[in-house]
């Protein structure tokens, strides 16, 4: 694949792919991003009636997008990748949930309150979701050729779908006291999920598109995807394992490459649960306030390292030195948030000098 913005492009999915086996072709990968950097810019006024119509209007998105890259020349292992998006809670919104928007981000009320909601989740190709998904999805291909990657919107089943439809704190609740509700509204949360999935890997295949989605990690052979359970930092490895499991273990089944995503230490617990599902690739996102700098972590990011783990790490700038004086570079992809070339040049010239 040839992208203007990206002439090194074969060359650094190399990296990705030998990232995944835990192996370095002559470096670290790095992405010159650090975690939700994108939710930094608010569009501000785009001359939209609502907030929902800026959200699901295609032509405006993927033409902002293709602005944003226009001219520019990304360095390291940092892909100009468009994906989609919706807000977070999409594979429950074509289940029926109604999404609600805000600047950055957007959510959905519950919608079962007992038994007899149930019959409200209810997936269809005609929802009006997955139809904007599709407009969003074929506006950016329409536009992309030589300049950006389009990948897939995110796709979050299990637990966290299911607390979505339900609301978190009567989902926390159903943990206690209705079993059946939480075996129940998992199935539903990942009944159709590759159904979703391979609707739109079929048609970015269709268009030379590699696997790729959120994480901009992208699998030119192959069926890259993201999992996660940020719910699960609020329960007891028993139940991660009783409901958790079984649903990541069916969601995981037909991928090439997978990363899991651990938002904090309470995600952190599950880790050795997670990795024994047969997961080789983690990213890592400490969280903020005391969380914050990544050093304290170091020996989480060993310890995945001894289990033969590949690990994103978001990695301030300043710590890069003593980061890379007490890490084994193997398996290690940063995500380094900068502010010039200059800089990123630098941390290339460092990265090379890791062994």
């Amino acid at each position: 694949m040839y992208l203007e913005t990206k002439p090194d492009y074969d060359e650094c999915v190399e990296r990705v792919l030998a990232w995944f086996e835990g192996n370095i072709i002559d470096r670290a990968p790095v992405r010159f991003h650090r975690h939700n950097a994108e939710y930094d810019n608010i569009i501000g006024n785009s001359g939209h009636a609502t907030l929902r119509d800026r959200w699901m209007d295609a032509e405006f998105q993927s033409t902002s997008f293709l602005d944003s890259v226009k001219g520019k020349t990304f360095l390291g292992e940092t892909f100009p990748v468009y994906w989609p998006n919706l807000g977070p809670n999409f594979f429950a919104a074509v289940h029926g949930a109604e999404l609600e928007f805000g600047d950055i981000t957007s959510w959905c009320e519950p919608i079962v309150n007992d038994y007899s909601d149930l019959e409200k989740i209810k997936f269809s190709r005609n929802n009006p979701y997955y139809k904007s998904m599709h407009e969003l999805t074929r506006a950016a291909l329409e536009v992309c050729e030589g300049q950006f990657l389009v990948g897939y919107t995110s796709l979050t089943p299990g637990m966290d779908c299911a607390a979505a439809w339900r609301g978190t704190e009567n989902f926390c609740m159903d943990l206690i006291l209705d079993e059946q509700m939480v075996t129940t509204l998992v199935q539903l949360a990942n009944e159709h999920f590759h159904e979703v999935y391979d609707d739109f890997d079929r048609l970015l295949k269709a268009h030379g598109q590699p696997s790729v989605t959120w994480m901009n990690l992208p699998v030119p052979d192959g069926r890259m995807n993201v999992l996660q359970n940020d719910f699960s930092f609020m329960i007891a490895p028993e139940m991660f394992n009783k409901y958790a499991l079984p649903a990541l273990q069916k969601e995981m089944k037909t991928m090439t490459h997978k990363v899991f995503h651990v938002d904090g230490k309470g995600v952190a617990n599950h880790t050795d649960t997670i990795l024994s599902a047969g997961i080789k690739a983690i990213q890592w996102v400490q969280g903020v306030a005391d969380d914050f700098p990544v050093m304290q972590h170091i020996p989480y990011i060993k310890y995945l390292q001894s289990k033969g783990a590949s690990v994103i790490v978001d990695l301030d700038l300043s710590d890069l030195e003593t980061f890379m004086q007490e890490v084994d570079p193997k398996g290690i992809f940063l995500w380094i948030g900068t502010s010039n070339r200059e800089q990123e040049k630098t941390v290339l010239e460092k990265l090379l000098k890791w062994k």
